[in-house]
C-alpha cells in the first residue's frame, strides 16, 4: 500500500479508484434526464410543491400523500427515495442517497439538512466506496444545516438541532445537538 509520487509518500491513489460494482439503478440516459428535469424545475426557484412530487414519482421515488418539497431541493436518485404522508422538505435540502432513503410520515427536514448515504474507505489506497442507507422515522425533525451521516438510523420523534452531525442511531423523542450529536434532553411524545 502507499508508494512515492515526486518524492511524496502516496497512500490514497485516485488514479486507481472505480466504484467496484456500485449500482446507480438507472440507465445512463434516465439519469441524464433526471439531472436536467431536476435543475430546470426540481431545484429551481418556481414556488409550489405539486410538480417536484410528480417528478419524483416519475422517476421512481415513492411520495406519500400531502408532501410539501420547497425550491432548492437536490435528490441524486429519486428511485432510491421514500417519504411518508405529511413530511416536509425544506429549501436546499440535499438528499445523497447512492442508497435507499426512507423518511417516515410527519417528518419535517429543514433548510440546508443534508443525507449523505456515501462516504469512502480512508485506509483504502483506492479510496472505495462505502453506501449505507439513512432512516428518518415517523414525526421526527432534523433542523436547520443539519447532517445525517451513511447508515444512520433517525428513531420516531428524534430532534437534531441546528447545525448538528448524526453519525450514529438517535433514540426515539430524544433531542439532539452538536457535532457529533449528543442526547440533550427527553421530548414529551404526548
Amino acid at each position: 500500500m502507499g508508494g512515492k509520487l515526486y518524492g511524496v509518500k502516496i497512500i490514497l491513489r485516485l488514479d486507481r479508484y472505480n466504484s467496484k460494482g456500485f449500482e446507480r439503478g438507472r440507465a445512463m440516459a434516465i439519469e441524464i434526464i433526471w439531472l436536467i428535469l431536476q435543475w430546470l424545475l426540481m431545484s429551481s426557484w418556481i414556488p409550489g410543491s405539486m410538480h417536484r412530487v410528480f417528478l419524483l414519482r416519475l422517476f421512481g421515488a415513492k411520495i406519500g400523500k400531502t408532501v410539501t418539497i420547497k425550491p432548492g431541493v437536490i435528490v441524486k436518485f429519486p428511485w432510491r427515495l421514500q417519504i411518508g404522508d405529511f413530511s416536509w422538505i425544506g429549501e436546499n435540502v440535499w438528499i445523497d442517497n447512492l442508497a435507499n432513503v426512507t423518511i417516515g410520515r410527519h417528518c419535517c427536514l429543514s433548510q440546508g439538512t443534508f443525507l449523505c448515504t456515501g462516504s469512502h474507505d480512508w485506509n483504502s489506497e483506492t479510496f472505495d466506496l462505502i453506501v449505507k442507507p439513512i432512516t428518518v422515522e415517523d414525526q421526527a425533525w432534523l433542523t436547520a444545516r443539519s447532517t445525517v451521516a451513511p447508515g444512520v438510523i433517525v428513531r420516531e420523534g428524534a430532534v437534531l438541532g441546528l447545525g448538528s452531525v448524526a453519525t450514529k442511531e438517535l433514540k426515539a423523542w430524544w433531542i439532539y445537538q452538536g457535532c457529533p450529536a449528543l442526547a440533550i434532553k427527553e421530548r414529551s411524545p404526548d
